[in-house]
């Protein structure tokens, strides 16, 4: 039974909550982390499982409808199919889903399933072994090509393929992962390139726009069909396909042409801060009045208050606006 649904003061219904389970991850990717990698949160600091389910709860009772489980690497958490378990008994959730870097995945995917997992999103930028190599810094890619075919198989559908398009990195592949959608069910998404405090420095000019992403995937492979979404689970995607194709093109624009508007959700970190908005270092400290006998009243004020705080949007394009000090890694993908 909801409470109070979480509606901030943009009037903008609240029922998307990503939680991160973990800062670590098996892979070092250019765009999220330095070759060494980051410096992890001590243990202690890590939220217990039993925390996040509480506060999971919380936030189905006061309207959350869908979650997702992220990372750092998702997969690489001891117990995480035990989790997704309890997460998908909570009553109220209506999708649960996780991203993966896909490594582990042939490994979970039938378990994942049959815990209640509905999908997975799988992060993947290059299908060309030595660029992955470089972009990832790790030779898993056959791996992960493996974890998409087993996804399939037992129905962890639909199985999108996020990739996040880099200028003179990456971007001579984007046809080759719109012709995935040609003749598999994937959904291929493509993501801006955005401002994360990485190692590499982000820089506008190798930010190709979503509209330039599908000028190239139309003049190389042909036309691409809208694809209504009556039931908003294409999320922020504009969704196209190509005529006749069992899979999808998904573009994700939030540096060119931003969502803001439409934005329904929150984000954990694994280390139990709450971000209202991906590209602004404001966070709320949940992980104190979950640890220090607070009842769940005052963590639903907790949470009312900072909707109610949410940024009508970011500032990207905008002369005030800087990089987030986290990296997505730390944020939660």
């Amino acid at each position: 039974m909801i409470m109070k649904p979480l509606v901030d003061a943009y009037e903008r219904k609240i029922e998307y909550l990503r939680l991160s389970v973990t800062d670590r991850c098996n892979l070092r990717c250019v765009y999220c982390m330095p070759p060494e990698g980051i410096e992890l949160a001590e243990p202690k600091n890590i939220l217990r499982y039993e925390e996040m389910l509480r506060l999971a709860r919380i936030a189905a009772a006061n309207g959350v409808k869908k979650i997702r489980v992220t990372g750092g690497e998702p997969l690489v958490r001891k117990g995480i199919v035990e989790f997704l378990h309890e997460i998908a008994d909570i009553p109220g959730i209506e999708d649960l889903s996780l991203t993966t870097n896909g490594v582990l995945l042939k490994e979970y995917a039938r378990s994942l399933k049959e815990a209640g997992l509905n999908r997975v999103n799988v992060s993947l930028d290059s299908l060309k072994r030595d660029r992955f190599i470089k972009m990832t810094r790790g030779d898993n890619l056959q791996q992960v090509l493996d974890g998409l075919d087993e996804a399939l198989k037992v129905g962890l559908t639909p199985v999108k393929i996020n990739m996040v398009v880099i200028k003179g990195f990456n971007d001579d592949e984007i046809v080759d992962f719109a012709l995935l959608s040609r003749t598999r069910p994937f959904h291929v998404r493509y993501i801006e390139y955005m401002p994360f405090n990485t190692q590499e420095g982000w820089q506008r000019d190798k930010c190709l726009t979503a509209r330039e992403i599908k000028e190239i995937i139309e003049a190389a492979a042909g036309p691409l069909e809208p694809v209504s979404d009556q039931t908003g689970a294409g999320g922020p995607a504009r969704r196209f396909r190509f005529k006749g194709a069992p899979g999808e093109v998904g573009l994700i624009s939030p540096v060119s042409e931003h969502f803001c508007g439409s934005c329904n959700r929150l984000r954990l970190t694994s280390d139990g801060k709450l971000r209202t908005c991906l590209f602004s270092d404001n966070e709320v400290d949940l992980r104190t009045p979950l640890r220090d006998g607070s009842s769940d009243e005052e963590i639903v004020r907790i949470l009312q208050e900072a909707v109610r705080e949410k940024p009508k949007g970011h500032t990207i394009n905008e002369n005030i606006f800087k990089k987030c000090s986290r990296t997505m890694s730390l944020i939660g993908g």
